[in-house]
């Protein structure tokens, strides 16, 4: 079996929630838990941080992963969803599992898994987590997939829960209000296992996590309610500062040096391969790609680009036009993100290659009744193309509106 049909398979006989959405949803541990028995338990051979939230996770996880590597320790990484290749979902020290294991894992155990019909998300964290066993890291950095009660990682014990937000994202599976959005993010919280809050304005909100706290004798911490000083990150996106005193407090109470978090903090991307988080891909014209895909993301990212045209208007002494790429996915709030949207810019709709994509016509009405100006495209590549097409090289081209159209454009990327 080559790489390629491994992955073929794990699509096919499982599939992906990226690509289908709801179909792919199964709530429940049940087979997570048989799959954990399987492999006997590998999680309880490292130490654990479990990263949950609506908006900030990956880039939490991953800043956390490179300060603990600074810090010496071998460091399993588990995120999701992956932009390019599969294997982006699990590394060790910034490396992704070698193609040779995710063959030996689909030709060894789908004896085993094939009669329980998993999810594609309970495979690879079954995977991820045997992995890091087998890879003897000293700690692994554990991405929640979908909320928190009932995602598929929640079978570990950490030493550490973060919560980083709560925002209304995935409101079919997780609930409308915030409140309901955040008991299924609690349910991350463990009995002992100190859980840090990144954020929590909402009173109600705060007073979901208080009352998980109590009921489960989890000692409670708020990042908000610490003052550490903001340095300048190799993550350039304006709601990396409220990610950033997550990420110290979290270094604060696993009592990193303060070295080692300066470090990570310069080095995240070089240590685990991060990529769009403001991710900046060419300069003439200045183009940028970013997965925010939500409200709570979008509420940093339409003032940063704002202020980043004001910016190069003033110090170009002339007008600057923003071209925005944007794609959503169907189940997103899409009505919502759109007028959060830059009004000053000039659009080019259109939609990634997953099902779950809104068509590229369908998002570019919606856009018009936003009050945003631009045509639409079939592919993102042929957006692109238009929009390099008609930027100058001091405008700006912005990529993003889903995670699904940044990995489209990274994909096929020659600058």
């Amino acid at each position: 079996m080559t790489y390629e049909e491994a992955i073929d398979y794990l699509f096919n006989i499982a599939p992906l929630f990226q690509n289908i959405g709801a179909g792919a949803y199964k709530e429940g541990l049940d087979n997570s838990l048989k799959l954990d028995e399987h492999f006997k338990h590998p999680h309880k051979a490292y130490n654990c941080i479990h990263v949950g939230g609506t908006n900030g996770k990956g880039s939490v996880s991953h800043t956390l992963a490179a300060i603990l590597q600074s810090a010496g320790y071998r460091v399993g990484l588990y995120t999701s969803p992956h932009l390019i290749d599969f294997r982006e979902r699990i590394k060790v020290n910034g490396e992704m599992i070698p193609k040779e294991r995710v063959i030996r894992f689909v030709e060894e155990e789908r004896a085993f898994f094939e009669p329980l019909h998993p999810s594609f998300f309970e495979l690879t964290t079954a995977l991820a987590l045997k992995y890091f066993q087998e890879e003897n890291v000293d700690w692994a950095v554990i991405e929640v997939g979908l909320g928190g009660r009932l995602d598929c990682t929640n079978i570990i014990t950490p030493q550490l829960a973060i919560i980083t937000n709560i925002s209304k994202d995935h409101t079919q599976f997780l609930g409308e209000t915030l409140t309901k959005i955040a008991s299924e993010k609690a349910g991350i919280m463990k009995p002992h296992v100190p859980t840090l809050i990144g954020e929590a304005a909402d009173c109600n909100v705060r007073e979901v996590f208080i009352n998980r706290s109590i009921k489960v004798c989890s000692a409670l911490h708020f990042a908000e309610e610490e003052y550490f000083p903001y340095t300048e990150g190799e993550l350039k996106g304006a709601y990396q500062e409220k990610n950033q005193q997550t990420i110290r407090a979290a270094a604060s109470l696993l009592k990193l040096d303060r070295k080692f978090v300066e470090y990570g903090l310069q080095h995240v991307i070089e240590l685990t391969g991060l990529k769009g988080r403001w991710q900046l891909v060419c300069d003439a014209p200045l183009t940028i790609c970013d997965t925010g895909h939500n409200p709570g993301a979008w509420q940093y990212l339409g003032p940063q680009l704002d202020t980043l045209i004001k910016k190069r208007q003033s110090d170009y002494n002339q007008k600057v036009t923003l071209h925005m790429v944007i794609g959503m996915v169907s189940d997103k709030d899409i009505r919502s993100v759109l007028s959060m949207m830059p009004q000053e810019a000039l659009y080019y709709f259109t939609q990634a290659s997953v099902h779950r994509a809104m068509p590229a016509e369908d998002i570019a009405a919606l856009g018009r009744k936003a009050q945003l100006n631009g045509s639409f495209f079939p592919t993102v590549a042929e957006a692109i193309a238009a929009a390099r097409s008609n930027a100058k090289d001091k405008d700006v081209i912005f990529i993003g509106g889903s995670t699904f159209v940044v990995a489209d454009f990274l994909k096929n990327n020659k600058n």
